[in-house]
């Protein structure tokens, strides 16, 4: 006959004690995101938009990715310190629920960015977003555009000038023309 030994008072606990740990490690940091994929244009602003929630108090940090760099954007502790990177320090605007916002977009600035959100127990957790950044193609077109017409009117500006100052030429000559011919016939009419 088998005995089946089932779970004895310390395995349980120890198994209870465990799995509680790992739910209370899962639970430790959470982020959420309601858009991870954004298109911007240049100049525009662009708002990466994150609800940090923990049991304490978090260090949100930023970083940007892309195929050529790797860069961080600056690191926040709400309520307690902000660090801006340089490069940032004028377009960035950090909050306190971990989103940040990002100005005067460059086509540079596309890539991906990351926060990381980390506990001072050690535990942290990451969130990706991707930027696209268009260029503004109509606003080339728009340059384009009034410069076209701009030299189309100081073509035509020099054109009219010319034939004024054909016109003007061809009075002249035929004006000296006549002076010309009547001096010629006040000498020939005059007697010997």
């Amino acid at each position: 006959m088998w005995h089946f030994r089932l779970w004895d008072t310390q395995d349980v606990t120890l198994f209870l004690s465990i799995t509680l740990y790992m739910c209370h490690l899962a639970g430790a940091i959470s982020i959420q995101s309601p858009q991870r994929s954004l298109t911007r244009s240049v100049q525009e602003d662009v708002f990466f938009s994150v609800d940090v929630s923990g049991r304490e108090i978090p260090t949100i940090q930023w970083t940007f990715m892309s195929a050529a760099v790797s860069r961080s954007i600056g690191t926040w502790r709400p309520g307690v310190y902000t660090n801006i990177t340089v490069d940032y320090r004028d377009r960035v605007q950090p909050y306190d629920n971990g989103s940040m916002g990002l100005s005067d977009l460059r086509l540079q600035d596309a890539g991906y960015y990351v926060v990381t959100v980390t506990e001072t127990t050690g535990s942290s957790k990451d969130a990706g977003f991707v930027l696209k950044v268009n260029e503004v193609i109509y606003e080339d077109l728009q340059y384009l555009s009034v410069s076209a017409v701009v030299l189309a009117c100081l073509a035509g500006l020099l054109m009219l000038a010319m034939w004024l100052l054909d016109k003007a030429y061809r009075k002249i000559v035929a004006w000296r023309r006549a002076q010309k011919m009547r001096e010629n016939d006040e000498t020939e009419l005059q007697p010997l």
